[in-house]
């Protein structure tokens, strides 16, 4: 790797904790998330996580840009790691390429990072908020992945033409769970109550498909780890939000072991 390309992280990490400070709302809203989700009763080493989990969000989004020139086809094995994970998310994600999946994630680890290398075994299909800015949406589209990835809007919810293309391309359908749904379930992230999200959950109850639960989290210099247990297949008579449920536990599960890689900046609960 180029001097940028494995400092990448670290300068978006000094970004991110020289704007820190000016950050007041963010950073007392961060601090209470951690202590009011257990992840420790220390009111200081919760101040800590927070802003390490801000930094590494700033790093995160650098190292992503160089990612696609560091990583491909032929040496991604050397920079991914399944050691921790159940060896069937592995099998799930790079070898069943007959079937369509579901991939239920948040925003904890690098999950740009996670899209780039996948969508070069697989085609993908996001969905997530579009930029802004036109001009660095249709950049992102055209440079930034390098396998087919098509990003759906989340405004635009599930259209029967994304399903289509899911289930005929046999495409990983990504879906982030963890932010508030003003429209969603009330079930728990944390033990608190958290509106969520049951699109996957429906989507995998209704056809039959297997969903992967978890996370890549940073370990080196664009190198990553899986965290995330065996995938998941619901059968057709589960309750929706019950299944759901099984998600939300099991993203908390890959947070809880790996928090300082967690943005808790958002404000993800909103009923207590």
């Amino acid at each position: 790797m180029t001097f940028c390309q494995r400092h990448a992280y670290g300068f978006g990490c000094g970004i991110a904790a020289l704007f820190w400070p000016f950050l007041a709302k963010r950073r007392k809203l961060s601090a209470e998330n951690i202590l009011r989700a257990g992840i420790t009763t220390d009111e200081k080493e919760a101040r800590r996580i927070a802003k390490k989990s801000f930094c590494h969000f700033g790093g995160h989004v650098c190292e992503a840009l160089v990612v696609p020139s560091v990583i491909n086809k032929e040496n991604w094995r050397e920079y991914f790691d399944f050691s921790e994970a159940d060896p069937e998310l592995e099998k799930t994600l790079f070898g069943r390429l007959d079937t369509p999946i579901l991939i239920v994630s948040g925003h904890h680890g690098c999950w740009e990072a996670a899209t780039n290398v996948v969508s070069l075994k697989r085609p993908m299909i996001a969905i997530a908020r579009l930029m802004d800015s036109k001009l660095l949406q249709n950049w992102m589209t055209k440079h930034h992945f390098r396998g087919p990835v098509t990003i759906v809007s989340k405004n635009n919810g599930f259209s029967r033409g994304v399903i289509e293309q899911w289930r005929k391309e046999k495409s990983a359908l990504t879906i982030l769970t963890d932010q508030y749904a003003h429209h969603g379930a009330k079930l728990t992230f944390f033990g608190r109550p958290a509106r969520t999200v049951t699109s996957a959950a429906r989507l995998a109850i209704k056809y039959g498909c297997p969903v992967v639960v978890g996370s890549f989290v940073r370990v080196g210099p664009c190198r990553y780890r899986a965290v995330g247990g065996a995938p998941i297949v619901f059968g057709p008579n589960e309750d929706r939000d019950q299944a759901t449920q099984v998600l939300n536990d099991r993203l908390e599960a890959a947070i809880r072991r790996y928090p300082e890689q967690y943005l808790w900046v958002h404000r993800r609960w909103r009923d207590d």
